[in-house]
């Protein structure tokens, strides 16, 4: 494991478990993505701090612990490691984890600003890969931004 040098108030340090899985997929120079929970906390779409972090890779599936947190690595399909957006690569492997019909309204408004973040070349890309059912759940949502968009320009 990885230590930093003792700190002379808060003792032994050690690299976050992001940092970590960061410079090991470096080191084995394959390509991770955040998914599940963990992704769903890192979009700000859940305020649980998961012990578990998933991330796919298009290497060698691992699991290991940093502190108390447990860090995996799951192999996953080249279509998946496919996805360029910096949110809605995310997005799309998060929303993986959920029930759609059961997202509720604060948590679809979160998803909106998210989807308006990104760019829309990177956006447009990342939907033709997302699965039927997150591709028609987020296209429901940006015509509901349109829509939002053309009744606040008629009134």
């Amino acid at each position: 494991m990885l230590l930093f040098p003792d700190d002379p108030v808060l003792g032994e340090l050690i690299p976050s478990p992001e940092a970590v899985a960061k410079q090991l997929a470096e080191r084995e120079k394959v390509r991770i993505r955040p998914a599940g929970a963990y992704a769903l906390h890192r979009l700000g779409l859940t305020t649980q701090v998961p012990t578990r972090l998933v991330y796919l890779t298009d290497g060698h599936p691992r699991k290991f612990k940093i502190g108390k947190a447990t860090v995996e690595f799951k192999a996953t399909t080249p279509k998946k490691m496919a996805l360029l957006g910096e949110i809605s690569g995310p997005l799309v492997l998060a929303l993986e984890s959920l029930e759609l019909d059961k997202i509720d309204s604060a948590t679809q408004k979160k998803i909106i600003n998210l989807l308006q973040q990104e760019k829309p070349d990177l956006l447009a890309q990342d939907l033709q890969l997302a699965t039927g059912k997150i591709y028609d759940y987020l296209t429901k949502l940006l015509k509901q931004l349109r829509n939002d968009r053309m009744a606040a320009v008629d009134a």
